[in-house]
């Protein structure tokens, strides 16, 4: 018998639904197939909202680059997403081998030159030049095996996955 926890912990997702889920999928690969859409109204000035589901995200751009501040910048929602992403990752990966954290936390950062984005310099992208992160855990688990969940988590995350590997694109515009 399980004795209840308290805090945040790897036991309080619910493996057997993942568990179940994985079943499913490797069952029927039709059910694992399926699309997220977002919806982004500009605002004012540099600032957008994008409701995802029912949820909503401001973004905008620092002072320096005509915003008011006001909100997360959109490159900082591309660093976030993949901290979030392998936070999600390390969890089911830890509790199948019966790891828990008492914490457990994921830095990225991402280098950029504004030459880019401003269009001074065409040979250097608008984006992220490179992306770094660390993550700190509290735990009792062995280095070894927090290195089988590193790795196990980035072969699964679906934001690593898009990052590190092209995805193609399409654009359109339909006019009023």
């Amino acid at each position: 018998m399980t004795s209840p926890t308290y805090g945040p912990s790897c036991t309080n997702l619910d493996l057997a639904a993942f568990e179940a889920t994985r079943e499913a999928v490797a069952k029927d690969q039709q059910i694992g197939r399926g699309s997220f859409t977002t919806v982004t109204t500009w605002e004012d000035g540099a600032r957008s909202r994008t409701v995802a589901r029912s949820f909503t995200i401001d973004t905008d751009e620092p002072a320096p680059l005509g915003g008011s501040d006001r909100a997360i910048d959109p490159m900082e929602l591309i660093l976030a997403s993949l901290g979030t992403c392998l936070s999600i990752g390390w969890v089911p990966q830890a509790a199948k081998r019966g790891v828990d954290f008492r914490r457990l936390e994921i830095r990225v950062d991402g280098d950029y030159d504004l030459r880019g984005y401003l269009a001074i310099d065409d040979g250097i992208r608008p984006g992220f030049a490179a992306l770094r992160y660390t993550v700190d855990v509290d735990t009792d688990a062995p280095a070894a095996v927090l290195d089988e969940i590193r790795r196990a988590a980035e072969a699964t995350s679906p934001m690593f996955d898009n990052i590190l590997r092209p995805t193609a694109i399409e654009g359109r515009v339909n006019p009023a």
